[in-house]
């Protein structure tokens, strides 16, 4: 295998609010959500406190949790053929979750980098959040203590599209049409989740939908790096 893809884990992660029940929240909590709601609501903005915390209260990780994580690792057959093994690890309770991904990570050999789309501003801070509030120690390859630019085992395709232009902001289903990679789209898209998960109770539509994304970035990265996708039937889940 191809030196540039040896070692990569890559991942994507599914959130939600961290209730569906406004009123549950602490009154500490919901004044904390009031402060955060101000920044984002328009002026003519009639929407309460309570629809904003159901409609964007999974994107911080102070307000939500996470409920899926999606991984996935290039594989190579006896043919010499590049292939893809992909993996989601789902779960109600956000703790054991964390515990079983943390498990994943430290398995795997200490030159493992992680890669997601938009993963340095959402994926790998989220996790690491949700860790340090679930009293989960973080796994070296998470933690950024002391490290240098260089030392961060972390890519991100959405930063390797960017070429220094900090700015601008590409979708991974913009970046998957332009390369001819085929749709991560599946029965639902990201700002369905929270509705499916609370609403419907379907946690295995989540994984799958989250395995797409996984499946998409890692194609992805191939045409970055100037290498064709992998075949269908090579994907194995």
């Amino acid at each position: 295998m191809n030196a540039d893809l040896k070692d990569i884990l890559f991942l994507d992660i599914e959130t939600v609010g961290c209730t569906d029940n406004y009123d549950s929240l602490s009154d500490r909590l919901k004044v904390q959500w009031a402060r955060k709601s101000n920044f984002f609501k328009q002026r003519d903005d009639q929407q309460t406190d309570e629809d904003l915390f159901y409609e964007r209260a999974g994107i911080y990780a102070e307000f939500g949790k996470i409920i899926v994580i999606g991984i996935g690792r290039y594989t190579e057959n006896e043919n010499g053929e590049l292939g893809l093994k992909v993996k989601s690890l789902y779960n109600d309770d956000e703790k054991k979750l964390l515990q079983e991904f943390k498990t994943v990570v430290e398995k795997m050999e200490v030159s493992t980098k992680l890669c997601a789309h938009n993963g340095k501003e959402f994926d790998f801070p989220y996790l690491s959040r949700r860790m340090l509030v679930n009293e989960i120690p973080l796994p070296s390859v998470l933690n950024l203590a002391g490290k240098k630019t260089w030392e961060i085992p972390h890519l991100d395709t959405m930063e390797l599209w960017k070429f220094g232009d900090y700015k601008h902001y590409t979708s991974l289903d913009l970046l998957a049409t332009i390369f001819n990679i085929p749709s991560s789209k599946g029965e639902i898209d990201g700002s369905q989740v929270n509705e499916v998960y609370y609403k419907e109770k379907n946690l295995k539509k989540i994984a799958d939908y989250c395995l797409g994304d996984v499946i998409a970035v890692a194609q992805l990265y191939l045409k970055m790096k100037g290498f064709p996708i992998i075949a269908t039937q090579n994907i194995v889940s």
